[in-house]
């Protein structure tokens, strides 16, 4: 992770000596927001703050604050920040083997904070430090129209947390307990936005723990008058119980706090507004914006412009410290530092790397640390997947777009596989010449290639991009997380799914509508004009997707993002490998398809030739998701289906219903071949429903999916399996 966050930014930033700050700045702040921290739960992140800090002798407090203290005499400096961060604990295991959870602090930061959580990848932190990977139940959107009240999914009430287990057993022996700390996966993050700013889950949290920890260790070679200590302080988010303690143990002079802006009361920028106008450089909390500095501030200030630096009042709140005994106050001269954060304490959270750079030279400043030069390496970075299912997925292609995951499936395909590529951009792969007498029927098999995501309609003058959603799904998803930006020549950049407007208003209640994915969206990319985002490489027509990755659960399951249909595609590679090149006496196609989330449109291209052509097909075998309701937030009376327990034949759909002989012959033939099979009822469309027009049976086969369209799907790999079998059995058999 870390040589891939280094060559990310190190691409983007020439190499200039104050480029070579912010790259340095990037990689420090990406590497300390990465460890997991939530409140009273610091406990990994102190203990590498203390392995930085070494050779300084760092003293650790029982409640976990970290300090440093350099010199002697007066003033003494105490210099503080937080390194705490919102989460959940967990605080019940179930008998069926999810988490439910407990939120830290437990009242919410903000009013999106828990219903951004929903489906999203997790780490669970065990006491011997493994991070366990899993996801938050999500609801299927297929599962949804005209349900009676679904879950809202914005309250720990209506949280789970699936890591894979079957059983509380299964839960306790993979090292999870009660109490058990999580927070959002940080795999392959955080993520460059533009060129100068990085994006995702604690960024606004750690700021202040990179620029001092860098501080720290510069202090030991420095001359300075008086006491300087350097603290990083825990649990602020409960009550500031880290801060109070260290203003009692520490008796200062004279304080620095850094940490986010809290605003007396807030306002939300969102899709429909112009993008916020971004303070740049160091911010300094004030209660009052009109009155006059005090004297240490305005001693700040000077500093600030000694060195050139922006230095701008911001009214906040001073730090919080929440007790039951009267607060301990703070010393008469103190002051609070921040840099601009957007979209605070969210996971899509962004900041300036200038800030952060301008910011460190403001504390050296401050601390009389004298300037020294960064270096900054880029390493190689590591790739490549070794199993079929998991590079598939982590391919990228949104309808319309699919050439990568085209090329995979070729690249896995055996060399006697010939396949051809149509106009509609389906690969198609035949057995047989089609004159079989009419003995044999002719079969189609086909799995789409495509995922749901956003592609760009324009660019917006303040540089924003306007997007069109391409499939369908739950707005709250995506929103408010970080996205790629696919560009024509190949390369990536990264943005922000904007938030809804008045998103951190106390009382917002997520906008739902029957359309609500369809609404505007803007996607910010850290640029300010048209020209600047132009100059990135973007433009009209680029498509956009959520970072995703294949991670394994416990046993046999696995979390990912377009396991829908990228399992189909990777079921018809492992039954052309089991076929081999002959098949004698039968007329077999198997077809990857196109933009299946926007209409099923490569589906229905590939009919209309086929029956232009007279190989319109007896039988159709679409191979897609069965959405189901396996999962604690959904009715078990509608798409019944457990993952784990073998494909399905998709028997009613939306746009199919398969006659009951069919599916009886289907079960038939899987039990004879030893091959677990269900059937049932679900939501969405497939692809085989565009062929009956022209005289074909469509019979839909798929394997069960929880949390369907969301970056949190979860499958168990053993349906997979039998999925391939199955496909094998009818192409020799039907």
């Amino acid at each position: 992770m870390k040589s891939v966050l280094r060559l990310m930014i190190a691409s983007f930033l020439v190499c200039t000596f104050l480029d070579q700050v912010v790259a340095q700045s990037g990689y420090d702040l990406a590497r300390w927001a990465e460890i997991p921290a939530v409140a009273g739960y610091e406990q990994e992140l102190t203990q590498a703050i203390r392995d930085e800090l070494k050779s300084l002798s760092p003293h650790t407090d029982n409640l976990g604050n970290v300090y440093v203290t350099v010199g002697h005499g007066a003033p003494h400096r105490l210099v503080v920040t937080s390194i705490d961060e919102p989460g959940y604990v967990v605080s019940e295991i179930t008998p069926d083997g999810y988490l439910r959870v407990q939120r830290l602090p437990q009242a919410p930061p903000n009013a999106v904070f828990d219903l951004l959580h929903a489906a999203q990848p997790v780490w669970v932190i065990t006491r011997e430090g493994k991070r366990i990977a899993g996801v938050f139940a999500g609801l299927s959107a297929h599962l949804q129209p005209l349900r009676q009240n679904p879950p809202k999914m914005a309250h720990p009430d209506e949280m789970y947390v699936d890591i894979g287990a079957q059983t509380a057993d299964e839960v306790l022996a993979a090292g999870v307990k009660l109490l058990d700390p999580l927070v959002l996966t940080r795999n392959r993050w955080p993520f460059l936005v533009g060129d100068r700013e990085i994006a995702g889950p604690a960024v606004g949290a750690r700021f202040g723990c990179t620029v001092l920890l860098e501080a720290a260790k510069k202090l030991a070679m420095t001359k300075l008058s008086g006491t300087t200590t350097i603290a990083f302080a825990a649990q602020q988010w409960t009550g500031g119980r880290g801060l109070d303690r260290l203003l009692n143990e520490v008796q200062a002079d004279e304080m620095i706090y850094l940490g986010r802006l809290q605003p007396p009361s807030t306002s939300g920028t969102g899709p429909g507004e112009s993008a916020i106008t971004v303070r740049t450089g160091v911010l300094l909390g004030v209660s009052d914006s009109t009155a006059s500095l005090t004297n240490f501030a305005s001693e700040l200030k000077a500093l600030a412009d000694a060195k050139h630096l922006s230095f701008t009042p911001a009214v906040s709140t001073p730090p919080r410290i929440a007790s039951y005994a009267k607060p301990t106050p703070f010393p008469e001269r103190f002051a609070q530092l921040a840099i601009e954060t957007r979209w605070p304490v969210t996971p899509a959270e962004t900041l300036s790397l200038r800030d952060l750079s301008d910011l460190e030279n403001f504390l050296e400043s401050y601390l009389q640390i004298p300037e020294l030069n960064k270096g900054f390496q880029i390493s190689p970075v590591a790739g490549g997947r070794d199993f079929v299912l998991a590079d598939l997925v982590e391919a990228s292609g949104v309808s319309g777009h699919e050439q990568a995951v085209r090329e995979k499936i070729k690249s896995w395909l055996p060399t006697w596989a010939k396949t051809k590529t149509d106009a509609a951009g389906n690969l198609i792969l035949h057995w047989g010449d089609g004159n079989t007498g009419g003995k044999t029927p002719k079969i189609v098999f086909i799995a789409h290639m495509d995922e749901i995501g956003y592609e760009v309609r324009s660019i917006e003058p303040d540089g924003r991009l306007l997007v069109d959603v391409l499939g369908g799904g739950f707005a709250e998803y995506f929103l408010g997380h970080v996205v790629l930006v696919h560009k024509s020549d190949g390369s990536v950049t990264s943005g922000v799914l904007e938030l809804p407007v008045g998103w951190d208003k106390p009382n917002f209640e997520w906008p739902h509508t029957p359309r609500a994915i369809d609404e505007v969206v803007h996607v910010y990319l850290g640029t300010r004009s048209t020209e600047e985002t132009r100059k990135l490489g973007v433009q009209t027509g680029d498509w956009i997707t959520v970072p995703k990755e294949y991670r394994p659960l416990l046993g046999t399951r696995a979390k990912g993002r377009s396991f829908d249909d990228r399992v189909g595609c990777a079921a018809l590679i492992e039954a052309a490998k089991a076929l081999g090149p002959n098949l004698s006496g039968r007329d077999v196609t198997f077809i990857w398809s196109t933009e299946e989330e926007v209409g099923l449109k490569g589906a229905a291209a590939a009919a209309e030739r086929l029956a232009k052509e007279s190989r319109a097909p007896d039988f159709v075998f679409a191979i897609d998701t069965f959405v189901s309701s396996d999962s604690p937030l959904e009715s078990k009376r509608f798409a019944d289906a457990e993952i784990g327990k073998g494909f399905v034949i998709r028997a009613v759909d939306n746009s199919n219903i398969t006659p009951r002989e069919y599916v009886d012959r289907v079960v038939k033939l899987a039990q004879e071949n030893k091959i677990p099979v269900q059937y049932g009822v679900t939501g969405g469309g497939n692809d085989g429903s565009v062929f009956p027009r022209y005289g074909a049976v469509d019979i839909p086969l798929a394997w069960p999916l929880r949390y369907s369209h969301s970056p949190g799907e979860v499958i168990d790999t053993r349906d997979l399996d039998a999925l391939s079998k199955i496909v094998t059995t009818l192409a020799r058999n039907w």
